[in-house]
């Protein structure tokens, strides 16, 4: 079987940054965060959760944690590991949500929405649309990225301009786009998961 989720990334508007996928129920969950990762542009350099509310959930699924052993003893029983756990055992008919939070400092939270399930037999995942510029990394959570949208459209020639294009990495006549996305780049990235 074959799922298709709507994820948006919350928080985010004019405009959302959002992406339709199609991934196979065989999916792990850690497997479906890398996909996550590479449909939006992020660059895994953050922990992860998968959960079914911000507050008080029921379920939550992170990557293993092997190395901090404060959280190994605190955290052991309330989590399970995102390694170990299809997608087929959490979701289970049209509409169910779930929420993926990426980077716990910047708190992106993605609304995760199973819209359709099919007899499909794929083996890979595929972004079927998409709109809007996934933040960068570490831009101070959606405050941050709103201040660099605001920017870019209201002053892109500016010192703060200039500081950004060289945080970002761009050349000095680029301007940062929030509306670019680019499916067949998406899908070279989804092709190696």
């Amino acid at each position: 079987m074959v799922f298709q989720f709507k994820i948006q990334i919350l928080g985010i508007t004019k405009p959302p940054v959002w992406r339709k996928i199609a991934v196979p129920s065989s999916f792990t969950f850690f497997k479906f965060h890398k996909v996550i990762q590479a449909a939006f542009g992020w660059e895994d350099y953050h922990m992860f959760e998968f959960k079914d509310k911000e507050y008080r959930s029921n379920i939550c699924i992170s990557a293993p944690l092997e190395d901090d052993l404060f959280d190994s003893i605190f955290f052991e029983d309330m989590q399970d590991d995102a390694s170990k756990i299809k997608l087929s055992e959490i979701f289970t008919s049209s509409g169910q949500n779930l929420l993926y939070v990426y980077d716990f400092g910047d708190e992106w939270v993605h609304k995760i929405t199973l819209e359709s399930i099919t007899d499909d037999k794929k083996k890979k995942a595929v972004c079927l649309s998409g709109k809007g510029a996934c933040p960068p990394e570490d831009c101070g959570g959606t405050y941050g990225y709103e201040d660099i949208k605001n920017v870019f459209k209201t002053d892109p020639t500016g010192d703060q301009a200039d500081e950004y294009r060289e945080w970002l990495g761009l050349d000095e006549e680029d301007v940062w786009d929030a509306d670019a996305f680019n499916i067949d780049e998406t899908n070279v990235y989804l092709k190696d998961i």
